[in-house]
């Protein structure tokens, strides 16, 4: 575990990964097949909308109009305007990590260039060794990367130890009200690293316990391991899928891709099998509308509607590990 991420989950919680919801809801269904019962109370967390945080009426709904919203982001507001010391060490980190992707990104562009240019020759022997190379460099640079996320994460904690502070504590005490009430906690999507910022702020993971966890969109990405941003065809610059954060580690081995037929060229068998070499041992899942991948305990069980990418750049449907 990193020095700045929650504590990892029991064995007892079960956590489900969902495809996204917008078009189709499975959520309700979702953490009923887990054992929440129909009747419960459902905690939610919507940061990831920033400030249509509120406008959740859609997903109350959805659930029977038993959600309580934990505000996330509302509350790190708060607590920054009663702490502005902490704000602005707050400040400082972000501006600390933007430069760190910044400085990650142009050396990201050329590796992911070399690893192309070498996958669309044709050739083995010393060609193989070559793409094999080039793969390990991109792996290499993502892991360094995110070792230097880690330092500066954990330097902000021992600095600062933000959970101890009284405006921090104040609102995690009131959300530990909350989430006795509820049987469940469902995170929904958005701004991924908003949203990963608000739930490690709030070290939510330290509160949650037992209760069962959905995800889906950016609430499935801040919970795994690594937060992946991807898409091959951006409005602006590459499309090479960058590192981006450390998750909340909370579901191991999965790297989540939301949205993933609408972000990827799935029928790219260069673009899949990369992608599947790079972030290996962990199993890359594209998550369609309707997906769930039910983990408890470390096996998964999936449903419909989620596929793995294989090293030969084809998908498969995924089966119970």
């Amino acid at each position: 575990m990193t020095a700045h991420a929650s504590a990892p989950h029991t064995k007892e919680r079960a956590i489900v990964l969902l495809g996204p919801q917008r078009l189709k809801q499975t959520l309700g269904s979702a953490l009923q097949a887990l054992g929440t019962p129909a009747d419960a109370r459902v905690a939610t967390v919507t940061a990831g909308w920033q400030e249509r945080e509120p406008d959740d009426q859609e997903l109350d709904e959805h659930l029977g109009g038993l959600t309580s919203n934990l505000q996330l982001y509302r509350r790190a507001e708060r607590a920054f305007a009663r702490d502005g010391e902490l704000a602005d060490a707050h400040h400082r980190r972000q501006a600390t990590l933007r430069e760190l992707q910044a400085l990650y990104q142009v050396r990201l562009g050329h590796a992911m260039a070399a690893c192309f240019e070498l996958l669309q020759r044709s050739g083995d022997g010393w060609l193989e060794r070559a793409r094999q190379d080039a793969i390990a460099a991109v792996r290499d640079l993502d892991a360094r990367h995110l070792a230097a996320v880690r330092e500066v994460h954990a330097e902000f904690d021992t600095r600062w130890s933000p959970r101890e502070r009284e405006a921090i504590a104040l609102e995690r005490g009131e959300i530990a009200e909350l989430l006795e009430d509820c049987a469940s906690v469902a995170i929904a999507g958005g701004h991924v690293a908003v949203l990963l910022n608000r739930l490690r702020l709030f070290d939510l993971g330290g509160l949650i316990g037992e209760h069962t966890v959905a995800a889906w969109s950016a609430g499935a990405m801040a919970i795994g391991e690594r937060v992946v941003l991807f898409h091959d065809d951006p409005p602006h610059g590459r499309g090479d899928a960058e590192m981006l954060e450390t998750g909340l580690g909370w579901v191991a081995n999965v790297q989540p891709f939301p949205h993933a037929h609408r972000r990827l060229h799935l029928d790219d068998r260069t673009r899949v099998g990369l992608m599947a070499a790079r972030l290996a041992p962990a199993v890359c899942v594209a998550f369609d509308d309707g997906g769930t991948l039910a983990v408890r305990s470390e096996r998964w069980s999936p449903g419909p509607g989620v596929r793995r990418f294989q090293n030969d750049g084809l998908l498969s449907t995924m089966e119970a590990a």
